[in-house]
């Protein structure tokens, strides 16, 4: 039977908030630990990184804190800086929606009179280090008289770090009745004894998973920085050019966000989550099985019973949040004996997370180099090679032989003269703007399709729109989405505010909503495409209709 967060026991602010920040569903550490802290009791939590555990705490805590006093009320001790902060920041988010709640992060490297300022202000809920949390105590900046709940986060760390003298003055200060609630990924002996001294009766969750393997599928994953993601995810999805491709994102609000951006690059994605209606899933799932879309991007809980054959690439653009949900994930792909590809994006002490996922499937996941735009343009030239190759002794080619031989007579170069139709071939298959030619693999027996063209559909029949003209043209390499891209990412457009994109050999074309193609203008004449500087200006007569021609 599935858990929502809304079985348990806690206010409606905190379900907005969770709602939200896009989470459908507990963790298996949510589930186990939110009802046992809610009613008081004791719990040691046994759990990775990244598998949910300060929600596990935090949104108890926020249901039992009485948002009237401006005492601190709860305190969470964490081994490092960054993670008080992130602690710190997510409690905050769960709580956004009740009125008075404070959460304030302390921690050694900031100034202290920032801080001190900060608890004489007022707060319930103080997460921080040993180190600084004692300086405070011993300066009675920090009271812990009303503290009532205790939360040791990532014990195994901190006694590794040498943190337990500290741990333990710190608890001496604690009034005599509270909640103490440990969570560590393991559970050494020597946490286990320190629960004995200081906890009553702790109830213990373990969320250890059995070892799985996962065969057939390649596995690998970039470390990059967040905000290059949906770049290197088009670049993988342009050299690759996978027949179908599920994008994992761990929020309903990432779903979304990605989707949308993907479609403003022209990529034929949709969004599955579990705000959809199942008539809005159906219709989703219908178009991914039909092949009339070939990216779906889903959270989770919405892929699960997912069951498409042609699968042939998943994406983790955000990393699992439980070691499970990335043997779910990839086992979208790889059906019916065929071979699939795995890739995750990690960044920061995502690593940790990518090393757990190993261990646990028995696997090992290899680094790849992030793909470069010279990456894509090679894998173009392999694929025009293929073709020529393919086509080339073909009987129907030799009716264009009298026209090679006229040119010949004329003394042209054979390579200019090849040079000439593969030129005039790409720029009308647009293989020379990133887009995918339309040819058979041979290996897999089946078309590959054409790259997608962001191609925007006419929905403003009765606007006004004006013409733009920009200086660059087929010879420039460039398509329908690359000027499509160039104008949504700089200005704050919807795709429906571009018209008719018509591209010649020199320069374009571009209808744009009246209203808008001043700024448009402006931030074009700031920027490059395909390297080279822009120049854009409102051509002498403007479009009416910004239908395609």
């Amino acid at each position: 039977m599935t858990i929502s967060f809304n079985d348990f026991n806690i206010s409606k602010e905190i379900i907005d908030a969770i709602g939200e920040m896009g989470f459908e569903e507990p963790s298996p550490i949510q589930a186990g630990a939110i009802p046992l802290v809610l009613q008081g009791i004791d719990v040691i939590g046994q759990a990775q990184t990244g598998t949910g555990k300060t929600a596990a705490f935090g949104i108890p805590i926020l249901e039992r804190i009485d948002s009237k006093s401006k005492n601190v009320q709860a305190m969470i001790l964490c081994p490092t800086r960054e993670l008080s902060i992130q602690v710190a920041e997510e409690i905050s988010k769960l709580g956004k929606f009740l009125k008075g709640v404070k959460v304030v992060p302390i921690y050694g490297g900031q100034p202290i009179e920032r801080q001190i300022r900060a608890l004489k202000q007022g707060t319930q809920i103080v997460v921080g280090t040993p180190g600084r949390i004692i300086d405070h105590i011993k300066r009675k900046t920090l009271k812990t008289d009303n503290i009532k709940i205790f939360v040791l986060d990532e014990a195994d760390e901190m006694f590794d770090m040498g943190f337990r003298e500290d741990i333990e003055m710190i608890i001496g200060r604690l009034p005599e009745e509270k909640q103490m609630t440990f969570f560590s990924a393991t559970m050494a002996k020597e946490i286990m004894n320190f629960a004995k001294t200081y906890q009553s009766e702790p109830e213990i969750i373990r969320v250890v998973k059995k070892e799985m393997t996962v065969p057939k599928v390649d596995q690998y994953y970039f470390d990059l920085d967040p905000h290059m993601k949906t770049e290197i995810l088009a670049r993988v999805l342009d050299i690759y050019n996978p027949n179908l491709t599920i994008v994992f994102c761990n929020t309903k609000r990432m779903v979304d966000e990605l989707t949308s951006k993907l479609k403003d690059r022209g990529y034929l994605a949709e969004a599955l989550h579990g705000d959809l209606k199942q008539n809005q899933r159906d219709f989703v799932m219908n178009k991914f099985r039909k092949l009339s879309t070939d990216i779906l991007v889903a959270t989770d809980v919405a892929a699960r019973g997912i069951d498409v054959d042609e699968v042939d690439m998943v994406v983790n653009y955000d990393m699992p949040q439980d070691d499970e949900y990335y043997v779910h994930r990839i086992g979208r792909t790889a059906r019916a004996g065929r071979e699939g590809t795995a890739i995750s994006f990690v960044s920061g002490k995502e690593y940790y997370k990518l090393r757990d996922i190993q261990k646990y499937t028995k696997s090992i996941i290899a680094r790849k180099e992030i793909p470069t735009l010279g990456d894509i343009r090679k894998n173009e030239s392999t694929k025009l090679l293929n073709i020529l190759t393919e086509n080339i002794n073909k009987e129907e080619n030799k009716k264009y032989e009298p026209i090679i031989n006229v040119l010949l007579e004329e003394n042209y170069n054979p390579i200019d003269i090849a040079s000439v139709c593969i030129s005039l071939y790409m720029n009308e298959k647009g293989v020379g703007n990133h887009e995918e030619l339309d040819y058979i693999d041979n290996d897999k027996k089946r078309p590959v399709r054409k790259q997608r063209q962001a191609r925007p559909k006419e929905r403003f029949k009765k606007g006004k729109w004006k013409r733009v003209f920009i200086n660059i043209g087929r010879i420039d390499g460039v398509s329908e989405r690359h000027i499509l891209s160039a104008i949504l990412q700089n200005n704050k457009l919807h795709k429906n505010d571009v018209g008719s994109i018509d591209i010649y050999d020199k320069y374009s074309f571009v209808d744009i909503n009246a209203k808008r193609t001043n700024e448009v203008v402006k931030d074009l004449n700031k920027i490059r495409i395909r390297g080279r500087k822009i120049k854009s200006e409102i051509a002498k007569s403007s479009s009416k209709s910004g239908r395609r021609k």
